[in-house]
C-alpha cells in the first residue's frame, strides 16, 4: 500500500499520534476554532476520519477574546493506565515580548469521551506534551518562553517537570533539559524511551520555510542530551522550492504492532506559481509563497535501528510526497457528502469561532430544516462572530449555499465567505442599501497588512425584495470568483476575480506569524446589536482534485 501525502489535507497542523492496539489517533491544533482539538482515527495510517473534538464546553475551553492564530496550540495525545491523556495550550496573547499560554490536561476512557474538566498545569510556555515513563512516573515537557531575550529568539529551551496523578498538579523541580541548536526557536517536544535511551524530538527554525525536526538523546530523562549528528532528521528548508511539501517540521513518532516506525509532521503546499523564492514589489520573498490550505499533516516511513537515531526510509531528510505504507490491511473511509442540509446536528466538518456558547450564534431548531444564524458582531470580532465554516482541503473547489434573509438595513448582512482571519477574507453578502432595498455586495479584505482595509469591489446588485438567494464561489488556485442566483434566474457570474492566495498563512506578514488555514462557510452579522437572523437551507462543497 502506498500513502500519498498529506494524509490530513487542509488546516491540520502540529500532529500528535498515538496507537492503542490496532487503532491510530492523530490530534491536531485548532487555534481559535471551536470545539477545540481535532482527533482523527485510522486503522491503516492512510485513511483517516474525524473521530472527536473533545474540548466542547466552557469549563474546558473559552476562546472569546483570543487573537487570530491564538487559542489551542499543539495538543499532545497519549494513552496510559486505561485512559487517553490530552495536553493542550490556550494562547491568550501571542504578539510582542510576552505570551500568555495556559497549559491544561484532560483525560477520557475513550476518544469519544466523556472528557474530564481540565487541570491547569503551567503557563510558562507552549507546545506541552506528557511522557509516561516505564516506572509509572509522568513528566510534562514544554518550551519555555523567555521574554528577556532579545534578537528574536525568546525560545528558552525545553523544560521538564514531574506530574503527580494523585495531587493533580506538577511537583518537584523544573529542569531545562535541552536548549536546541544554532537553528534556534526550539519547541514542539515529544519524548520516547528506547534501547536504554531517551529520545527527544523537537521542532526548530519557526513554522515557516526554515522549519525542521531536530532530535537529541540522553541516558537519563533529565539529560544531558546530545544532538543527533545529522541535526535535522526532517526538513524542507534545503529542498528545491518547487518540492511539493514545504515547511516540514513539528513531528511525532508511532510504532506499529509489527515494529514499523512512522513519523507524522506538519507541512504546507504552496500554490503552483508561488513556490519560487523571488522578491518583488517590496515584498519579503516568503510573502510570495502562499499556502491557502495552511499547515497540513503528512507521514514518513522511518528506519530506526537499535542504538541509533531514526532516519527517513527513503534517504536524506526531505519529506517524500509518497511513501510505502505499513504492513496493514487497507481500511477505506467513506467520503463526506458534497451537499449538506441542516435537518439534525451540525455536520461534523463544520466549526465556529471562539465561543463555548454556540446557541448564541446559531440554531438548528428555531426553523426546522434550516441553520439559523443570529447576526452578531462584525467580521473579525474576537468575541461573538456568527460564522460557521469548514476547511478548504483542495486547491480548487466550488461551494454553494442558499440563504433567506430580510435585511432591515445595511447593518444587517449575511452570506457566503472565504475566510482566513479578520484581515483575510472575501465575503458575498446579502444586505440592504440606504433606502432599505435588498442588494448583493462583496466585502474583500486581502491581507493589506499592517493596515488591513475592507474593499467593496462591486457596486450593489439589486435583488428581489423577498425569496431565497443562492450564493456560490469557484476557487481555482489563486483565483476566486463569486456568482449568485435569485428567483427563477440561473447563475450569474459577478465578473470579479479575487485573490484567493491572500486567504493564506503567508499573505500580509509572512510565514511563522499566522497558523490556521482557509475556510469556506456561511455567516451573519448585525452591527446594530439586535441579533437579526438569516436562515441557510443548504451548503455544498465539492473539491476538484487534479
Amino acid at each position: 500500500m502506498k500513502i500519498r501525502n498529506p494524509i490530513l489535507p487542509g488546516f491540520n497542523p502540529d500532529p500528535s499520534i498515538v496507537r492503542v492496539g490496532g487503532d491510530y489517533y492523530i490530534a491536531t491544533s485548532t487555534f481559535e476554532w471551536y470545539p477545540g482539538v481535532q482527533i482523527h482515527h485510522s486503522r491503516d495510517l492512510a485513511n483517516w476520519r474525524l473521530a472527536a473534538r473533545p474540548l466542547d464546553r466552557a469549563a474546558q475551553l473559552d476562546l472569546r477574546g483570543d487573537p487570530d492564530s491564538g487559542g489551542v496550540w499543539a495538543p499532545c495525545l497519549s494513552h496510559s493506565d486505561g485512559l487517553f491523556w490530552l495536553i493542550y495550550s490556550d494562547v491568550k496573547r501571542r504578539d510582542g515580548a510576552w505570551k500568555d499560554s495556559h497549559n491544561y490536561l484532560v483525560t477520557a476512557p475513550a476518544i469519544e469521551g466523556p472528557w474530564s474538566d481540565p487541570v491547569h498545569l503551567n503557563s510558562s510556555g507552549f507546545d506541552p506534551s506528557l511522557f509516561h515513563d516505564a516506572d509509572g512516573s509522568k513528566w510534562l515537557l514544554n518550551m519555555v518562553w523567555n521574554h528577556n531575550r532579545t534578537g528574536g529568539d525568546r525560545f528558552g529551551g525545553i523544560v521538564a517537570q514531574e506530574y503527580s496523578v494523585e495531587e493533580r498538579r506538577l511537583v518537584g523541580d523544573i529542569h531545562n533539559i535541552y536548549r536546541g541548536t544554532d537553528h534556534k526557536l526550539v519547541e514542539g517536544p515529544h519524548l520516547y524511551a528506547r534501547d536504554g535511551w531517551y529520545y527527544l524530538v523537537t521542532a526548530e527554525g519557526g513554522t515557516g520555510y526554515d522549519h525542521a525536526v531536530t532530535m537529541a538523546r540522553a541516558r537519563d530523562l533529565l539529560g544531558p542530551y546530545e544532538t543527533d549528528p545529522a541535526k535535522h532528521v526532517l526538513t524542507s528548508k534545503d529542498t528545491d522550492p518547487h518540492h511539493l511539501l514545504q515547511r516540514a517540521g513539528h513531528a511525532d513518532i508511532v510504532e506499529t504492532e509489527a515494529g514499523e516506525h512512522f513519523m507524522v509532521h506538519l507541512c504546507s503546499r504552496p500554490l503552483p506559481g508561488t513556490r519560487a523564492e523571488v522578491a518583488g514589489a517590496g515584498l519579503h520573498a516568503d510573502d510570495l509563497r502562499r499556502s491557502p490550505l495552511g499547515r497540513e499533516t503528512a507521514i514518513q516511513r522511518l528506519v530506526w535501528d537499535e542504538g541509533q537515531f531514526p532516519r527517513l526510509a527513503h534517504g536524506g531528510n526531505a519529506p517524500a510526497p509518497e511513501i510505502d505504507g505499513p504492513d496493514l490491511a487497507e481500511t477505506p473511509v467513506d467520503p463526506l457528502p458534497a451537499r449538506r442540509t441542516f435537518d439534525g446536528a451540525l455536520p461534523p466538518e463544520f466549526q465556529w469561532l471562539r465561543t463555548p456558547e454556540p446557541e448564541r450564534l446559531f440554531s438548528l431548531t428555531e426553523r426546522p430544516g434550516a441553520l439559523r444564524l443570529f447576526g452578531r458582531e462584525s467580521p473579525g470580532s474576537q468575541f461573538e462572530h456568527a460564522l460557521v465554516a469548514r476547511r478548504q482541503d483542495a486547491l480548487a473547489f466550488r461551494a454553494e449555499t442558499e440563504v433567506e434573509i430580510a435585511p432591515g438595513d445595511y447593518q444587517h448582512f449575511a452570506g457566503l465567505i472565504a475566510w482566513y482571519g479578520r484581515d483575510k477574507f472575501h465575503y458575498l453578502a446579502v444586505t440592504a442599501d440606504e433606502a432599505g432595498a435588498r442588494v448583493l455586495t462583496v466585502y474583500s479584505c486581502a491581507a493589506d497588512w499592517p493596515q488591513a482595509r475592507i474593499a467593496y469591489p462591486l457596486a450593489p446588485v439589486p435583488l428581489p425584495a423577498t425569496g431565497p438567494v443562492r450564493l456560490g464561489c469557484d476557487v481555482d488556485g489563486a483565483e476566486l470568483r463569486f456568482r449568485y442566483a435569485a428567483g427563477e434566474e440561473g447563475w450569474t457570474d459577478l465578473g470579479l476575480s479575487l485573490d484567493q492566495s491572500a486567504i493564506s498563512d503567508e499573505a500580509g506578514n509572512g510565514p511563522g506569524n499566522n497558523f490556521t488555514g482557509a475556510f469556506v462557510g456561511i455567516c451573519a452579522h448585525d452591527t446594530s446589536g439586535r441579533g437579526r437572523t438569516a436562515d441557510f437551507l443548504s451548503f455544498t462543497y465539492e473539491p476538484r482534485h487534479g
